[in-house]
């Protein structure tokens, strides 16, 4: 895959923190950016699937149907005990 280059501007003190990690990790600091936005977008994918899912189950009954089944499950149960 093709490299772009990019240039970015950062706090003095992120980008000293940027070249230990890369140091420690023996990786360029580029990498080190690379893979903290490969993260970043995972993470940023990840919420993105749970408000869907979130949004998927978020579709319980409004009070007044909530009110009505509760209603039509005690006649129910009514009904079946009057039977046995």
């Amino acid at each position: 895959m093709a490299s772009v280059k990019t240039a970015i501007s950062i706090q003095e003190n992120l980008f000293e923190q940027v070249e230990t990690l890369a140091d420690e990790l023996n990786v360029s600091r580029s990498r080190v950016f690379v893979l903290a936005v490969e993260a970043f977008i995972r993470q940023h994918k990840n919420r993105q699937l749970l408000a869907a899912i979130n949004l998927a189950y978020d579709d319980l009954p409004d009070p007044t149907e909530q009110t009505n089944r509760e209603k039509m499950r005690r006649q129910h149960r009514d009904l079946l005990e009057g039977e046995w």
